[in-house]
């Protein structure tokens, strides 16, 4: 077993424009799916990210609000699930909700750093 990290990018931007109710409908959708995961045993870690931070360049140097990328770029938040391979990493994730609003993820296996 390894571990993956999904990247959540993009989405629909008039997505904070629709109604409490069915942002929260949506909310449970993302709540249902990981409870589904984690029950599996395939849930490590995950949370949204927020929208503002800061971007650190030239060993602190340069220091700029940010993150500034278009729309499809932005990363909303992650996952770290457990899986036997990417392809099924690749599987799992095609369960999201975040497909329902234009966004796309990322999946990358987490690699040790042995030293």
């Amino acid at each position: 077993m390894s571990n993956f990290l999904y990247l959540f990018r993009g989405g629909d931007p008039e997505w904070r424009n629709q109604p409490p109710e069915v942002v929260q409908a949506h909310m449970q959708k993302w709540g249902v799916w990981m409870g589904g995961l984690k029950e599996q045993g395939k849930l490590v870690d995950g949370l949204p990210l927020a929208e503002t931070g800061k971007v650190v360049e030239k060993a602190g140097e340069v220091i700029t609000d940010g993150p500034f990328a278009e729309g499809a770029e932005v990363v909303g938040g992650y996952l770290i699930v457990t899986a036997e391979s990417l392809d099924e990493a690749v599987e799992i994730s095609k369960g999201c909700p975040i497909f329902e609003n234009k966004g796309n993820v990322e999946v990358r296996e987490i690699l040790s750093m042995d030293m």
